[in-house]
Order: structure tokens, then sequence, then C-alpha cells
């Protein structure tokens, strides 16, 4: 079973591996308070306290196309949209709540609008559900280590009751797969403690999910901390692992492989700036060239970039996150050989900066100025060409008189002669698409 189902997932993943960049969007009523999308839980809200943003919210402004148009030009190839968070407010037209958005101000329903311009666009689709659900009246609360409601003993549960929610849960989930047309993407979020695994009925989950939508991808969250064997970092998977692991706000310093080695399909979800959703006061946005060189980081250890958006409460994304996506994007449309369908190089990191590859295209990334000509450790005659690939300038592919030492090194350079330092073109990031003949 394990084995057809590695197979399996290799084959749904296919696409994702290509694709490599994509957006993540929270967004919900937790951008009234904009202080964040835990705002319940950091303040211990009640319903009562919290219903007053359900009340108001009315995002006059959401334009979903617009969202969608960013996001291609910034060079995305998916977009992943928060359906539900742990507030258990609904972006879309659940017939078993009404705690969703046809039912407030706004009286829309968002995910739909979300996938439809999405999709218009060219652009593959997922949707964020959390397993949690904090508004929901069988869910844990009193005891429970993330509930708003934790310290309060006015809201014990009865545990026979969680069934229900769990009732309440796939039923939710599958009205995502059969109400929205074709997705691409299930984003779980998240287990924790003893919430994990067959607490969430998982296998039954998935079940459902697969028969539905067979071809659909889904992140590893339904299995926790992957700490025990069955989960996607061993080679025998449980059928709940999930087809990528989903590390949040770090990029492994290795990449990430099963335990015998193997490189399995994962992605970094990093926040713009220090929240997920949108916080008025959180100006700490990372920068372009940040961006960049992070996304080049994941794809030379095989893996993804899923880089959140945190719209407004009128439903707009911010102006500085439209403008980090634009520069990123500005880079992609001359550079993006070097990132889609390209992954681990096979060599060691190099002193520069870094290596993607696709085939016998080699892309060096280079991020810090060299003295003299840039040494391409290890590759000896192995270089045939050498371009810039943002304008497919030839450059120098020489053994220069002070390199004579080092005979299995290759070397190129920006001008001649070879030992002149040459500013970089793009100090970001300059990428030279270099042709190997082997």
């Amino acid at each position: 079973m394990s084995q057809s189902f590695i197979q399996q997932r290799t084959e749904r993943t296919e696409w994702f591996l290509q694709d490599r960049f994509g957006m993540f969007i929270h967004w919900g009523l937790y951008a009234i308070p904009a202080r964040g999308e835990w705002v319940r839980n950091a303040e211990r809200m009640t319903n009562e306290e919290y219903q007053k943003y359900f009340d108001e919210f009315n995002p006059e402004r959401y334009d979903p196309k617009a969202w969608a148009k960013a996001a291609k030009a910034a060079g995305m190839k998916y977009a992943v949209l928060t359906a539900k968070h742990h507030d258990g407010f609904c972006l879309f037209d659940s017939k078993l709540t009404d705690y969703k958005s046809t039912n407030t101000t706004c009286g829309r329903d968002l995910v739909r609008e979300f996938l439809d311009a999405f999709r218009e666009e060219g652009l593959k689709v997922g949707l964020y559900y959390s397993l949690l659900d904090w508004y929901h009246p069988d869910y844990p609360a009193y005891g429970d280590r993330i509930h708003p409601m934790r310290d309060n003993e006015a809201y014990k549960r009865d545990p026979e009751r969680f069934g229900v929610y769990l009732d309440f849960m796939h039923g939710q989930v599958r009205e995502l797969l059969t109400d929205y047309g074709r997705l691409d993407i299930m984003w779980f979020d998240f287990s924790y403690d003893d919430m994990r695994g067959e607490k969430w009925r998982a296998t039954d989950l998935m079940e459902t999910i697969r028969s539905i939508q067979p071809h659909i991808i889904i992140d590893n969250r339904l299995d926790a901390s992957g700490e025990e064997g069955g989960s996607i970092y061993t080679n025998k998977p449980s059928v709940y692992s999930g087809d990528f692991a989903s590390p949040e706000q770090i990029i492994p310093p290795q990449g990430i492989t099963d335990n015998e080695g193997n490189s399995i399909p994962w992605e970094a979800c990093i926040t713009l700036n220090n929240n997920w959703g949108y916080s008025a006061t959180d100006h700490t946005y990372k920068s372009a060239k940040t961006v960049i060189r992070k996304l080049v980081e994941c794809v030379s250890k095989n893996g993804n970039l899923l880089l959140n958006v945190g719209p407004d409460a009128k439903g707009e994304i911010p102006r500085q996150s439209l403008d980090v996506l634009e520069e990123v994007g500005e880079w992609l449309r001359k550079n993006g050989d070097s990132i889609y369908g390209c992954g681990e190089a096979g060599l060691s990191k190099p002193d520069w900066g870094r290596y993607t590859r696709k085939g016998n295209k080699l892309y060096a990334h280079l991020l810090e100025e060299s003295v003299g000509p840039v040494n391409l450790a290890g590759l000896g005659d192995r270089v045939k060409s050498a371009r810039l690939l943002a304008d497919g300038a030839e450059l120098f592919v020489t053994r220069p008189w002070n390199a004579s030492l080092y005979t299995n090194d290759a070397f190129f350079n920006f001008a001649q002669p070879e030992h002149y330092t040459y500013p970089l073109p793009d100090e970001r990031n300059t990428v030279v698409e270099i042709t190997l003949n082997d």
C-alpha cells in the first residue's frame, strides 16, 4: 500500500513541483479588529464579544479579480484561501451553519467568487480549512490548550458530543469538494496534542476526499508532528499523511526527506510581514529582495514557497504587499526559467549564492559579488556555455591566468580581462544560465 501511495503522491504533486510559487490568503472577521487572525485566542474573546465583527462585516471593496491579477503578475501559479479559520466563520455558503459570509451585510459567497476569479486567470486553486472551530458548541473549549475559553469553566463541553462536531466538519469538507468545482489543493490546519490523526476520523475523511476529487493534493496537518511511524516523513506514510509537508515560518536547512533520505514534496508557508491575518500596525514587510532569495532557497532544496497576504476589512490587499509582489513578479518575468520546474542541483552550495537545476540547465543565483571570475567548483570542463538569464547576454567562460591551479573548476565573468571585478547586474539576485555538456 505504501509504495502504491507514494507513486500516487508523486503523480498528484507533479504540477505542484513544477509551479513552485503560490499565494496564501488569510482573511475573515479578524480583519476588522486588525490584530491578527488569533485575536480571539490572544484576548480570550467569547462568541458574544466577537459577534460585533460578524455584524459589521461588509468588505465592499473585495475584488477577487484584482487579487488574481496581482497573484499572476507576481509570478504565482496557485493560490490558497482560508475558507474557514479557527474562529469558525465561513467565507462560503455552507448549508451546515448560519455563521457564514452570506448571512452578513456582505451577503456574498466569497469563496465562490475567489475560485471563479483565480481560475479565470489560469491559476490553480486551493482552500484552507481549519480543523479547529472556536464557534461550534461541541468543539472542546474549557481545558483545551488553544480555545479562547480554555480557562472558563462555564465552557465545559460534553466529550460525547465531539462526534457531532466531527460530523459537521466532515460535512463542510464534503460541501467544499462537491459544490465548488475542481479544487487543486485542500490545506488543513492543524493537529496538536491528542487532537490528531484518528481523533479527526482522518482515514474516513481522506477516503471521502479521494472518492470525490482523487487528484487533489493535501497537506500533512491531519497528522501532527511526524514523530510517529506512518507520517509523511517515513517511507511508509499512512493514508492521511498527506501529499506534501508544510513547514511554517521556516525554510528547512536541508530541505525535507523521508527516513531513508528520499526527497518528499514540501512547501514553506511564510508571511509577508509578521502576521497571517491583517494587522493594521504591522509594517515589517519583507523586501522583494528577501522574497526572491527565499523563493530561490526553497527551490534549491526541492521545495515550494507559499507567500501570505492578509487583506483588510474592506477586502483590499495592503499596498505594501502589492508593491513587493509587483517587484517579485518583475524579477520572475525575466528569471522564471530558474524557478519553474527546477529543483536541487546535486551540487554543493557555492560561496556566492545558490544553484537550481532543470535537466542540463544549471542556474547560478549570484547573491554576492565576486572578486575576479566566478568559481564553479567541480565543474571543470562540463560547462558548454553561460548566458545572463535576464537578457540572454553571452558571458565569458574561461580559465583565467590567476586560476590555473584550480583544474577541477570552471569560471565565468561578466567582463574582460577576467580578473576585473564587475558589479552584479541585479544586486537582488543575478541569474546565470549554464548549459552543461553532460
